[in-house]
C-alpha cells in the first residue's frame, strides 16, 4: 500500500518585513509617483493586511521615508559598491556613467522623485543622494590626477549629463541615440571630461 502525504491546508507564508513594504512602496512610485503610496492598495498587492503594515510602520510617511532610504541604498551605494569592483579610476567612471544612464532609461522612478523635489520627505532624500554621486564620481577624477576643484566639477558636469539624459529618457525617448550608437554617444560625453583643460 502506499502512502499518500497529505500537504497542509494553509502552508505558512513567510512573514513580510519593512523591506518588503518599502519595496513595494518604490514599485508604486515607479508607477503613479508620490502619491501612489496607499497602504491598502499595497496590502492587496502584498496580499497581506494593513495589521502588516502598522506592524512595520506608524503611518504613510514613515512607510514613504523607509522607502527613500531604500532607493538610496539600492541606487547609489549598491551602484557604488558594483564600480568599487572595477580597476581604475577611469574604467569606474566609464562603467559608471553607462550603467546609470541605461538603468535609469528604463527606470522612471529618478524622474518621478525630481518631479516631487520639493516634497519635504524626498527633498532632503535627494540633497544627500546627489551630493554622495558627485562627491564619488569627484574622487574618481581625483584618482585621474585632477585638483579637488576641479574633479568636483567635473563630477558635477558627469552628474548633470546624467540627469539630462534620463529626463530625456522618459520625456522624449526618440530623441536619445540607442544601440551602438547608445555606447558611442555615452564615449562622446565621457572622454573630453578625462581630458585636463576641457571648459
Amino acid at each position: 500500500m502506499v502512502m499518500v502525504q497529505r500537504q497542509p491546508k494553509n502552508p505558512a507564508k513567510p512573514r513580510l518585513g519593512a523591506q518588503d513594504w518599502a519595496d513595494a512602496a518604490l514599485t508604486a512610485m515607479r508607477e503613479g509617483g508620490l502619491a501612489a503610496v496607499a497602504v491598502e492598495p499595497l496590502a492587496a498587492r502584498l496580499k497581506t493586511t494593513k495589521g502588516s503594515f502598522y506592524w512595520h510602520f506608524a503611518n504613510r510617511d514613515a512607510l514613504v521615508e523607509a522607502a527613500l532610504a531604500r532607493w538610496a541604498e539600492t541606487e547609489t551605494e549598491g551602484m557604488i559598491t558594483a564600480v568599487e569592483a572595477e580597476p581604475g579610476a577611469e574604467r569606474k567612471l566609464r562603467l559608471l556613467l553607462t550603467e546609470a544612464v541605461r538603468s535609469a532609461s528604463f527606470d522612471p522612478l529618478e524622474v518621478s522623485l525630481l518631479a516631487t523635489a520639493d516634497d519635504p520627505r524626498v527633498a532632503p532624500v535627494l540633497r544627500r543622494v546627489t551630493e554622495r554621486r558627485v562627491a564619488y564620481v569627484a574622487s574618481l577624477f581625483e584618482e585621474l590626477g585632477f585638483a579637488p576643484a576641479e574633479a568636483h566639477r567635473r563630477g558635477l558636469l558627469s552628474y548633470s549629463a546624467y540627469l539630462g539624459h534620463t529626463q530625456l529618457a522618459h520625456a522624449v525617448p526618440s530623441a536619445l541615440p540607442a544601440g551602438e550608437d547608445l555606447d558611442a554617444y555615452l564615449d562622446s560625453v565621457i572622454t573630453p571630461l578625462l581630458r585636463p583643460g576641457i571648459g
